[in-house]
């Protein structure tokens, strides 16, 4: 898969290129990013990319001709690739919808806006689909697109060191991952659950879910309404809640 990211500070993004999961995978083949500098597509010789809204009003909007020139770049080395606006106005952004566009293998070309946004024209003439990480508004779109890269490339096959490295990740099945131990055993006084130093992998697997059942349950009960408990989960939830009503009433 490619990423390419048009943006007024490809800095910024080509450090997120340079270091961890994501240098490796491009060192491997696996994916491509690289960075598109809107300014060297403005018009003036001040390349200017912004210019003070149509019907009054605070801040500055993004140029439409910088834009569609970088798009249109883009889109010569990548001609069937997608483009994302990042804008808070965008479908929320979530695990399945990065599961969707990494099973797609198509190119993403991504528009970082900056100031007050872009030109609604290029939205509606260029733009393939708007994405929004959350309810919030940052200065630009690059922290958001990195954001989508991340999620989206581990993944593609071969990013990770082994495909299951994600399959028991929070979201994957609407529910929270299991809680995680490492060495030492004994942390000031606190120590790891005897199941997970037995070697018995089928209680580490039933005690695995069990943890994440009730880490679910605690923190985001509201998964279970996008994903009804199935009847073996309803168990082990029922005998978790028996315990801890036996736990309070001594």
């Amino acid at each position: 898969m490619k990423f390419c990211v048009l943006t007024l500070f490809p800095e910024l993004v080509q450090a997120f290129f340079d270091h961890g999961m994501i240098s490796r995978a491009i060192r491997q083949g696996i994916i491509s990013g690289h960075t598109i500098q809107i300014r060297d597509f403005a018009q003036d010789r001040h390349h200017t990319v912004d210019d003070r809204p149509y019907g009054g009003g605070s801040g500055m909007v993004m140029k439409p001709e910088p834009l569609a020139a970088a798009i249109g770049q883009a889109k010569k080395n990548t001609p069937r690739a997608k483009v994302v606006l990042m804008t808070p106005q965008g479908e929320l952004f979530h695990q399945h919808m990065a599961m969707d566009l990494a099973r797609s293998e198509t190119d993403l070309i991504f528009v970082c806006g900056r100031y007050e946004g872009i030109d609604e024209r290029i939205i509606s003439r260029y733009v393939d689909t708007e994405i929004s990480v959350g309810d919030y508004v940052m200065t630009g779109g690059e922290l958001a697109c990195m954001v989508v890269m991340d999620a989206v490339s581990r993944l593609i096959p071969g990013v990770l060191g082994s495909s299951e490295s994600f399959q028991s990740d929070s979201f994957m099945d609407d529910r929270l991952e299991h809680a995680q131990y490492t060495r030492p055993e004994n942390f000031t006084g606190d120590t790891v659950p005897e199941v997970l130093l037995s070697g018995d992998h089928g209680r580490i697997l039933q005690w695995r879910t069990q943890s994440s059942l009730e880490r679910t349950f605690i923190k985001r009960p509201d998964l279970f309404e996008k994903n009804s408990p199935s009847p073996q989960e309803k168990v082990i939830l029922q005998q978790w809640c028996n315990r801890l009503e036996a736990l309070i009433h001594g």
